[in-house]
């Protein structure tokens, strides 16, 4: 890689929604390089390098490709000269199941450019890219693509598309504001608390001062939002069409027109957007409130869009070939007289535009002069990845490699830190080292010499009757065929390579690096028994550059460039921070502890969306199992957003965002990880189990007690007990749903005070099927606002924050076990975690009863992570322990004859029954895993999409027009369990017109009690004795408890008295 000044390099990538042109517009930049030809751009989409890419034309992988562009500037003494720039950009999938990939690249990126379609404006993901891009602070640039639908399409009048483009910057700007305003209120608060604790500290120190003293404290900082914002007149906005190869900012237009109006081009471009308007008798710029009822253009039309329309309406809409000879001519293009006259329109007005509004061009442009250089954009980036919860701007290095890292260096002696975002596989043939190198012009030539040469030879040993030996090492094909069997094994092999960004220093191939894994402690000493897994040491086998599907091998890389490593594949999973104290790498003998100043952790990549679909899979011949679970291996590392394990039950299964993300991980599977036939069972959707207070319910299970309360013993009557299931109040179950994430912390940090290693798989708690919350509390105040929220909602609830003895499922879900024994609760989980004992009694009973709280707190772990009606997890419940006897003689004979684990293991099993029986003696329900659902479809479809989101039993739950378009955008909410085909089912019945974008959201209650028949009279008269309407909670529940092998109570003979005739 040469050795470019980091001043002239730039990272940025493509966000934007499914199908609004980010691959288009990477074609037109691709062809400013000569990598396709320009009359490929747009149909091409080089960077769709997989075939199903192409043949569903969305992007599916994150690819990279480094650029070269020479832009002419002017020198200090006005002379031109040019200057070349390095571009490394990652082109994104823009489609909801493959939102991991964009975070992976954004947080290699400074720069991003946020494409949106003109007609169908702000879609979902554009707002969820807007998000992504504000948390990794990247300097956005908004491209307004598509515009040539405006006129060829919706057929808008010049100025009717001025309104529609103002009011579609105005929804972006919108969205850039509500980011600002929350990160604002957030740092409002934080402020507060910040000065209560400071003014609290203080008063105890100067207990005796005045309190007018105390008060004195600097004032909240405002931050200014001028520059978040996209304004036309700021150089951030361009308006393009990247199937035409065309676009352009307001600063081109004030260029070309600043001499012919005879006013300066910073003042022309300062008003070229926005409600100004030429005077045409004065010649001036005057503004709305001098235009006295005259209806005058505003600039931007008069200037700018008549003209892009008049080009448009001579080549397309009207064809002219007069006009267009006009229009070249004016515009002093050079266009061949017989491409004028071509039938092929798109082509000649493609030529029209790449010459007179160069897309490439002005991409470049605006990247060089809006996306900071690397040692400007770490600055501000790379404190925020290494300390997550700043809040500042910048900040001030504390030691050498921060300052290297700041500041971008890539002298010898500088720190090596790169990053490496994901994993990627490429097959073995595809690697540089390993194709057929082309052969020289040179080399050509000695080939035809020696094959004259030999033929000659021939010619004359036929002549003088002798056999002549081949100079060319020709030999017949039986000898080699016993060679070939083995050779496709190794070339098909598919390798690693880690996708990286060099932050600072120099990385060499041949050198050792420390890999940093994203759960390093960097606090901790490298050899601490918690720190020491995830310190590793690797060799750079290869380094790369990306362009696209090729990649360029390179002996170097230098600071602020995207490349590939190979040598990563045994060492990291699928992210990674990569660190040597400088070029020469940690040498043969590496001493983590003497190069512990080089070690630094940029942390791992949040996902976007959890992954909600799973399947088992299985080989179709037993005896490919071995292959199979290789390649999940090899597909779980190389693939961000998918995760694959083995269940308790020996399947193998794999969890993606999607269906369509599930599509692709079987192809894979199938074609180049595991390379043998799988067999996928039905997609398997999680449930959660609840119970509400319904009008009519069964009688109590236990006569003359509460609802809910069940009496359960042990083996032998040594323990009886009673436990109350009650359904949690909704303000106390939101509470904790949202802050589920602060609990796991608190655990976790408990654990590490106790000194606990914990495990990786420990950590990771099984979060299958959770959407992903922001939490609404620090973990500090986690039990202040729990007992807030309590008292809020009063009665039983009032004080339970205090006896909450622990979480469940998992530790950590949404049901709480409650010590309501009297006369006070022994196992509060609240001082367990403050460590304050509860004060010793000498009553040796109750020490007896709670050495069988871990056993009853067992009991409804599993109890909740099993629920009654289909053994899913349960949320919404809460369970008081209200007695635990011990018949203390019976517990002595149990002893005497060692049989404790009897005892033990029948308690487990009797509080697990019980919270399960306290759960039906409600009003049970299933709670669904639902989606929602954003499509954008045209007026004449739109009862199509109505009719098959109700076919589903979804339900609409907002529709609106878009302005200025014939477009509805309709959200609705759909049960995961029935959004399987829903993607090709609209897409069938609009004829393509429609489709879906499915994002998880979360569970809603389904108010069906599984359990229901038919009863009263009028339900017997409506529905008849069985049921003639099938009960969609209870067709859930058994196809879930089909599935698990459970007992289903289903009639065999659904209808005896019909006649039935047997066929032949």
């Amino acid at each position: 890689m040469d050795a470019l000044d980091p001043a002239n390099v730039r990272i940025i990538t493509t966000l934007g929604h499914v199908d609004h042109g980010k691959t288009t517009l990477m074609d037109a930049l691709l062809a400013a390089n000569n990598i396709i030809s320009p009359r490929m751009a747009g149909k091409m989409r080089y960077l769709d390098s997989r075939e199903d890419e192409q043949e569903r034309g969305i992007t599916m992988e994150s690819s990279a490709v480094s650029l070269k562009f020479q832009v002419m500037e002017r020198t200090a003494d006005g002379s031109r000269s040019p200057k070349t720039y390095v571009v490394n950009m990652i082109d994104t999938p823009g489609h909801v199941d493959f939102s991991s990939e964009v975070s992976t690249a954004s947080r290699l990126c400074d720069g991003a450019l946020v494409l949106v379609d003109v007609v169908e404006g702000v879609c979902t993901q554009t707002i969820a890219v807007l998000r992504q891009a504000w948390h990794d602070r990247l300097r956005p640039i908004l491209v307004i693509n598509k515009l040539d639908r405006l006129i060829t399409e919706l057929k808008l009048a010049p100025i009717e598309a001025y309104h529609h483009l103002a009011r579609l910057i105005e929804q972006v700007n919108a969205v850039m504001g509500n980011f600002f305003a929350s990160e604002r209120m957030e740092d409002d608060l934080r402020w507060r608390e910040e000065r209560e604790r400071r003014l609290a500290e203080k008063k105890e120190a100067h207990a005796d001062e005045t309190d007018a003293a105390v008060n004195e404290s600097e004032e909240f900082q405002e931050k200014d939002d001028e520059d978040i914002y996209f304004a036309p007149e700021k150089g951030n906005v361009i308006f393009a069409s990247a199937l035409d190869g065309w676009g352009f900012r307001v600063g081109k237009f004030a260029q070309l027109y600043a001499q012919k109006l005879g006013i300066k081009e910073a003042n022309l471009r300062r008003v070229l957007w926005g409600d100004f308007f030429l005077d045409p008798k004065t010649k001036r710029v005057i503004s709305y409130k001098h235009l006295r009822g005259r209806a005058l253009k505003p600039l931007f039309v008069q200037f700018v869009l008549d003209n892009i329309w008049a080009v448009y309406d001579g080549v397309v809409i009207n064809p002219n070939p007069d006009k267009v000879i006009k229009i070249v001519n004016v515009l002093d293009l050079k266009i061949a007289p017989r491409d004028i006259r071509s039938k092929d329109t798109r082509h000649l007005l493609s030529l029209i535009f790449t010459q007179w509004l160069s897309l490439s061009t002005c991409i470049i442009q605006t990247v060089i002069d809006v996306v900071p250089t690397p040692p400007v954009a770490q600055a501000t980036r790379i404190p925020k990845m290494l300390y997550p919860d700043l809040y500042e701007t910048t900040l001030e290095p504390k030691n050498k490699v921060e300052e290297d890292l700041y500041a971008s260096k890539s002298g010898p002696e500088a720190s090596v830190v790169a990053y490496v975002s994901k994993m990627f596989a490429v097959s073995a043939k595809d690697l540089p080292e390993n194709k057929k190198r082309p052969i020289t012009a040179e080399e050509m030539r000695t080939r035809a010499r020696e094959a004259r040469e030999a033929r000659q030879a021939e010619a004359d040993a036929k002549e003088s009757g002798q056999v002549a030996p081949s100079p060319i090492g020709y030999t017949p094909p039986e000898a080699k065929q016993p060679e070939v069997v083995e050779e496709p094994t190794k070339s098909d092999l598919e390798i690693v390579l880690g996708f990286a960004r060099l932050y600072s220093g120099t990385i060499c191939v041949g050198t050792s690096v420390y890999a940093v894994l994203p759960k390093y402690n960097t606090a901790l000493d490298p050899t601490h028994p918690s720190n020491a897994k995830y310190l590793l040491t690797a060799n750079v086998d290869g380094l790369y550059v990306m362009m696209g599907r090729e990649l360029l091998p390179v002996s170097q890389v230098r600071a602020g460039n995207i490349f590939a490593i190979k040598g990563l594949e045994s060492k990291v999973w699928r992210s990674a921070t990569l660190c040597s104290p400088n070029e020469l790498g940690v040498g043969d003998v590496p001493d983590p502890v003497k190069q512990k100043d080089c070690l630094i952790n940029l942390g791992s990549i949040s996902r976007a969306a959890a992954p909600i679909v799973r399947v088992a899979l299985e080989p179709v011949k037993p005896a490919d199992m071995q292959k199979l679970v290789n390649g999940l291996k090899l597909l779980s590392q190389s693939d961000p957003c998918v995760e694959t394990f083995q269940q308790q039950t020996g399947e193998h299964v794999i969890l993606t965002a999607g269906e369509l993300h599930l599509e692709r991980c079987l192809k894979d599977l199938r074609e180049r990880f595991a390379r043998v036939e799988i067999q996928a069972s039905k997609p398997i959707v999680p449930f959660r189990e609840t119970a509400v207070k319904a009008p009519d319910m069964a009688p109590t299970k236990t006569p003359n007690a509460p609802r809910g309360t069940i009496k359960g013993t042990s083996s032998q009557q040594v323990i009886s007990f009673t436990i109350r299931a009650s359904p949690l109040p909704a303000p106390i179950l939101d509470f904790i749903l949202q802050n589920l994430e602060i609990w796991k912390i608190l655990q976790h940090d408990r654990k590490i005070q106790q000194g606990h290693i914990i495990e990786e798989e420990e950590q990771d708690t099984n979060n299958y099927g959770d959407v992903i919350r922001k939490p609404t509390v620090t973990a500090e105040h986690f039990w202040d606002v729990f007992a807030e929220k309590c008292r809020e909602v009063g009665g039983d609830w009032e004080d339970i924050a205090d006896k909450t003895w622990a979480f469940g499922p998992q530790k950590a879900g949404a049901c709480l076990l409650i010590d309501a024994r009297n006369p006070k609760p022994y196992a509060s989980l609240r001082r367990r975690l403050q460590r304050t004992r509860s004060e010793e009694d000498g009553i040796e009973i109750e020490k007896i009863i709670r050495d069988f709280d871990n056993h009853i707190e067992t009991g409804f772990q599993l109890a909740t992570f099993q629920g009654p009606l289909c053994a899913e997890p349960v949320e919404g419940m809460a369970y008081f322990v209200e007695q635990v006897d011990v018949d203390k003689g019976a517990l002595e004979k149990e002893m005497e004859q060692n049989r404790m684990s009897q005892v033990t293991g029948s308690l487990i099993s009797a509080v697990r029954d019980a919270c399960r029986n306290g759960l039906l003696d409600w009003s049970p329900r299933l709670m669904l895993a639902m989606y929602s659902c954003e499509i954008q479809a045209s007026t004449d479809v739109l009862g199509k999409v109505y009719g098959v989101v109700a076919k589903r039993r979804g339900r609409i739950v907002a529709e609106e027009m878009k302005e200025g378009t014939s477009f509805f955008n309709v959200s609705a909410l759909l049960p995961v369990v029935e959004s399987f085909g829903f993607a090709d089912d609209i897409r069938t019945r609009t004829s393509g017109a429609a489709s879906p974008q499915l994002i998880f959201r979360g569970y809603e209650l389904l108010d069906l009690d599984p359990f229901w028949v038919p009863t009263t009279e009028e339900e017997l008269e409506d529905l008849g004795e069985k049921a003639d309407r099938s009960n969609i909670a209870k067709g859930y529940m058994d196809a879930v408890r089909d599935r698990k092998g459970m007992f289903v109570d289903r009639k065999i003979v659904e209808f005896a008295e019909k006649q039935r005739t047997l066929k032949r």
